[in-house]
């Protein structure tokens, strides 16, 4: 069984390295910073609600007709992990690049 990860506890993981290295303060970390945190609640909620509402979604014609889709929210979720990723590599060559 896979062990739960606490994001929010990572991203504090990821402030005190920019503390530790002095960069805490410079404008490119923290707005990257802050684009990082947003990503993290916005996959949050897309995970809740692709638990809620399933994997697979079921639209409804004018004529009445279902058609069963995979649900939007993976997609944005699989889109947005991506880009939290690529902030966390632009963190971490922030940090290391201005230590």
């Amino acid at each position: 069984m896979a062990t739960k990860v606490d994001l929010n506890k990572q991203a504090k993981k990821i402030l005190k390295i920019a503390e530790k290295h002095g960069v805490e303060q410079n404008f490119f970390f923290i707005t990257a910073f802050k684009r990082y945190q947003v990503q993290i609640n916005i996959l949050g909620n897309l995970e809740r609600a692709i638990k809620e509402q399933g994997m697979l979604v079921t639209k409804e014609y004018v004529k009445g007709r279902q058609n069963v889709y995979t649900n939007p929210a993976i997609s944005e979720y699989n889109k947005t992990a991506t880009a939290a990723n690529q902030t966390v590599v632009t963190l971490m060559k922030i940090i290391t690049t201005l230590r």
